[in-house]
């Protein structure tokens, strides 16, 4: 088991050697236009034109799963989808959908087995989905760290 590496720096710059995937949450209803993924559309128009054609597509496209968009070489942005709608629930939840991320999490590290790759993001789930940290660090230790993933967590 690996432990999570925290940092400081841009998780869309990861600082290792080998294949990397960055990992961010992405909401169900086809929305991409606040948060971390304005830093990656800044850096590769890919990762979110292939969210839109997958989201028109409808096929596949719900909570839990993961789009894989190689953007480098050696680099993939992985588009999870572990945020429902984009707002507060009528009962004040948040949008973030903890079993999705986890869902997500285990492709993430079925597809970073297959390719040696490692892991890397924002405190995922933690900004516009509202989720808790405290709640998100035991699902990725659960999936990712448990299988000897390395996983780097980068505090902008």
């Amino acid at each position: 088991m690996k432990d999570i590496q925290y940092i400081k720096g841009d998780a869309t710059s990861p600082q290792t050697l080998g294949n990397k995937i960055i990992v961010h949450v992405c909401n169900d209803i086809g929305g991409w236009g606040k948060g971390f993924v304005m830093a990656i559309s800044k850096k590769w128009k890919e990762p979110e034109t292939q969210y839109r054609e997958w989201f028109r597509s409808k096929d596949n496209f719900e909570l839990g799963k993961v789009q894989f968009v190689q953007v480098e070489e050696d680099l993939w942005v992985a588009n999870l989808i572990g945020q429902h709608k984009i707002n507060k629930d009528e009962n004040g939840g948040a949008p973030i959908r903890y079993n999705a991320i986890e869902e997500g999490l285990k492709a993430v590290s079925d597809f970073a087995e297959k390719n040696n790759a490692s892991a890397h993001m924002p405190r995922i789930g933690c900004g516009l989905a509202g989720g808790k940290w405290e709640m998100i660090e035991p699902i990725i230790l659960k999936t990712l760290s448990s299988n000897d993933i390395e996983v780097v967590v980068y505090d902008f």
